[in-house]
């Protein structure tokens, strides 16, 4: 071998060497694109109650969102709003701080101040956090979502609002802005719309990434939607009720269509993940005796959760499987996701995107990331969630569920929800052995709950 061959060899050599090491720099010192984070939530939307899911409710919007977004095809929250939301914000099963219903008490029931919650969280990475619509965590101002680390928050407190004049079912106050009590004129869906929009584009801190939780009332009853909203179903939907309630959903995702031309106007769309969800399932119906002075009429039919079983505030699918979506432009691969994801798994995936790796020891959710954007399998997911009488945990394909009586003992029921995803088929008496297994499992997380929750009724 020449000389001159050798030294052509080295210096080729050290040419590469020095284009590799450019160019590991350079990947090195490409910074970590965090995005903003806007968290929409539905008020008691159902399973089909969106039109990717086949519903004859139009939401055009919310189905844009699924179109090229990830569809979470088994994304669990809890049976009923407050203990998805405080569930949401601390990461962990809401009974493990003993809300497993709607808070209704103002004096005593509300979420813990002493546990990290999510904008806490995202504080410490130089997010800046509002809230705007429903809270349910804590019914006087004082524990509102400023107390547990949120910037800015304006919507309402309670459960359940009228949608005009802003007030609880027995006239208590509950429109607010940061901590006081406003009254405004207006449909409640518009004002929380109105309200994000101008937060995004003039209230926030336009050099901080953000973290906007847009919470609905709708489709929530009472529903009182203009007629425009309606006149959509006049002809395809019958049931003077399920018109309504398909009015309120439409209102909603229009309102949804709102928020993303704001974003795109703003060049935010680009580095903005956007969550669509819902708290919990739908009703069935709504009695309105004794509520709202008898001003508005009941609804013999709500939402629709087919073809899963039952309705909110039970542990069948239909009350805890609910819609959900996640959309990031240019980002996320278009597929219908089908990993067992909790709510709790949001908080610790959130913080990874934003690149803290320091997670609080009382967070149990998984950073489900891969499973959401590369469509990864989660190993050894476990789903517990407690409800007011019952308590279910899923283990992949099995979901045991147990109904507690006052005097009698409990009963168990078994299903296999891939291969039965209406839970007709229970099959605790075939699987004695699995069976015993996830009793075991059951009563190991439900050891672990707060001795102390609250049985509020329905809200």
């Amino acid at each position: 071998m020449s000389k001159s061959f050798n030294s052509k060899l080295q210096l080729s050599i050290a040419l590469l060497f020095c284009f590799l090491m450019s160019y590991g720099q350079k990947i090195q010192k490409k910074p970590v694109e965090k995005p903003n984070i806007i968290l929409i939530i539905a008020d008691d939307a159902g399973w089909n109650d969106v039109g990717y899911n086949g519903s004859e409710i139009k939401t055009p919007n919310i189905d844009r969102l699924a179109k090229n977004g990830v569809v979470l095809n088994r994304f669990y929250a809890n049976p009923t709003c407050s203990p998805t939301r405080a569930s949401l914000l601390t990461g962990r099963p809401s009974s493990r701080m003993g809300i497993v219903a709607p808070i209704s008490d103002k004096s005593k029931t509300k979420l813990p101040d002493s546990i990290p919650t999510l904008p806490k969280l995202l504080h410490q990475n130089k997010y800046e956090t509002a809230l705007i619509g429903k809270w349910h965590l804590g019914l006087q101002p004082s524990s509102g979502p400023k107390a547990y680390g949120f910037d800015y928050s304006y919507g309402f407190l309670h459960g359940q609002i009228d949608q005009y004049t802003h007030k609880y079912k027995n006239g208590d106050e509950s429109w607010y802005r940061n901590g006081e009590f406003i009254v405004e004129e207006g449909h409640a869906t518009d004002l929380i719309t109105q309200e994000a929009i101008q937060w995004i584009s003039e209230k926030r801190d336009a050099k901080k990434n953000f973290f906007l939780q847009v919470a609905y009332s709708a489709p929530h009853f009472p529903l009182q939607e203009e007629q425009k909203w309606k006149e959509p179903y006049m002809h395809s939907i019958k049931n003077s009720s399920r018109r309504d309630y398909a009015a309120a959903m439409s209102h909603m995702d229009n309102s949804i269509g709102l928020l993303l031309d704001k974003l795109k106007q703003e060049n935010l769309d680009k580095n903005t993940l956007i969550i669509f969800m819902s708290d919990n399932g739908a009703m069935e119906n709504w009695d309105s005796k004794g509520e709202y002075n008898d001003v508005h009429p009941s609804n013999d039919r709500l939402g629709d959760n087919t073809p899963l079983r039952d309705w909110k505030t039970s542990n069948y699918e239909g009350a805890i499987r609910v819609p959900a979506v996640f959309y990031w432009k240019g980002h996320l691969k278009i597929h219908k996701n089908e990993s067992y994801i909790s709510v709790i798994d949001l908080l610790p995936s959130f913080l990874f995107l934003v690149g803290d790796k320091n997670l609080p020891q009382s967070i149990e959710g998984k950073n489900v990331w891969s499973a959401i954007s590369e469509n990864k399998a989660i190993p050894n997911q476990e789903i517990y969630v407690r409800g007011h009488l019952q308590e279910s945990l899923i283990q992949k394909p099995w979901k045991i569920i147990r109904t507690r009586h006052l005097a009698i003992p409990a009963d168990y029921e078994l299903y296999n929800i891939e291969k039965d995803s209406e839970e007709k088929n229970n099959l605790i008496l075939q699987n004695g052995a699995l069976a015993e297994k996830m009793k075991i499992a059951l009563e190991n997380q439900f050891k672990k709950d707060a001795k102390e929750v609250n049985l509020d009724r329905i809200k």
